[in-house]
This record gives C-alpha cells, sequence and structure tokens, in this order.
C-alpha cells in the first residue's frame, strides 16, 4: 500500500466497521475492483483505492449531517480529515453522485464545494462501486442497479434516482471494461502472446452484449 491507501483503509474502517459493518464489506470490496483496473490508471491507481474504500463514510452515524451521502463524506474528509483534495471530490462525486443532489435541491451546494475530477477516474470510480455487491462481492451494473432499486422501493428518492442515472452507469462500465481491453491487447502484443482478453473483460463480455453496449 501507499501512504494514501495507508492512511485511508483504517479511516475508512474506523467510521464503518463498527456501526455499519455491511456498509464497511461494501467499501472493501469496492477498493478490492479498484485493485482489478489498476494497470489502466496508472499514477492514479492509489488515489482512486484511496477513494474506493472512502466512498461510503458519509453513512456513518456521526458524519450524516444533509443525509446525502457523498456531500457529507466529501465534508468531512475536506473539513476534518484534512484529505488529498483529488480523494475528496471523487467521493463527492462517486457514481453520477449529482443527479441524486438535484432530486435532493443539493446540485448546487455539491458542484460548488467540490469541483469533478477527470471524466476517466469518475468512470473508474463508479464502474468499481456499480460492480461491487452491499457485501463486498463481485457483482454487474445491472443486477446492482435492481438490487437498489428493490432495497429501496422503486419510487423513492434513491429508486427514481438510481433508475435515472442507470444508463450513465452502464456506460461508464463499458468505457472502463473498453480501456482493460485495450491494455490487455498492448500487453498481449509486448509480450508477442497469443491473443486473449484479460480477466475482468471475459467476466462481463456478454453482459456488455447484453446491454445493448459497444
Amino acid at each position: 500500500m501507499s501512504e494514501l491507501t495507508e492512511w485511508a483503509y483504517p479511516l475508512a474502517e474506523s467510521l464503518l466497521a463498527e456501526p455499519l459493518p455491511r456498509r464497511w464489506k461494501h467499501s472493501l470490496g469496492v477498493a478490492e475492483r479498484a485493485r482489478t483496473i489498476a494497470p489502466i490508471l496508472g499514477a492514479d491507481a492509489e488515489l482512486l483505492a484511496a477513494a474506493a474504500v472512502l466512498h461510503d463514510i458519509g453513512y456513518a452515524p456521526d458524519l450524516a449531517e444533509t443525509g446525502f451521502h457523498p456531500l457529507d463524506g466529501a465534508r468531512y474528509l475536506r473539513d476534518v480529515a484534512d484529505a488529498d483534495k483529488r480523494v475528496v471530490n471523487l467521493v463527492a462525486h462517486h457514481s453520477c453522485s449529482w443527479m441524486e443532489a438535484e432530486a435532493r435541491g443539493l446540485r448546487e451546494e455539491l458542484e460548488a464545494e467540490f469541483p469533478r475530477e477527470g471524466a476517466e477516474l469518475n468512470d473508474a470510480l463508479c464502474y468499481c462501486d456499480m460492480n461491487t455487491t452491499p457485501d463486498g462481492t463481485p457483482t454487474n451494473p445491472v443486477d446492482r442497479v435492481n438490487e437498489i432499486a428493490g432495497r429501496y422501493g422503486p419510487d423513492s428518492l434513491i429508486g427514481t434516482f438510481i433508475r435515472r442515472a442507470e444508463p450513465e452507469i452502464l456506460a461508464s462500465t463499458s468505457r472502463v471494461l473498453e480501456r482493460v481491453a485495450a491494455a490487455d491487447r498492448a500487453e498481449v502484443a509486448y509480450k508477442d502472446a497469443p491473443t486473449e482478453t484479460g480477466t475482468e473483460t471475459d467476466k462481463y463480455q456478454g453482459s456488455l452484449q447484453a446491454w445493448g453496449l459497444p
């Protein structure tokens, strides 16, 4: 682990493990998924891993002020934890949070306080979050969206938001897997080995076709 992730893991654990053990398992799973796509992130791999394990800390009872966890988590990281600004921004904007913020009347606050990081990093964090179950195991974004909508109810604020965000969540997964596949092809060409797809690409290739994504 880098110095950044060595700081991030204990902080997330201290906030989530005892009051919200399932949320902590999910966060660990999201961080593990971030490790699987590290080759496409280069120098930002540890940044993503830190944001991944911290992305849901806003659910912690001691942090929940607005009830909108991306904003509550980002404010804590900025104001109390003195976190890396890029980690803060990723937490604030993870998994299409602007759509939920809009539904809550908080979009202006969110975007005024926290600028967005680059699209590739935001895609990567969305991919990691939306391909991980609440228990931290791998899944696919279709099942993940269905699970969230079912848990909160289709007519709830969260249920409505996640259905609105679904096309972008699927598109983010597609873009990440395209980058993984390109990296795999480049590695195979470099090694002059028989062409084969990478683990993550294999896992979701059938799903991509089912979603109607390129």
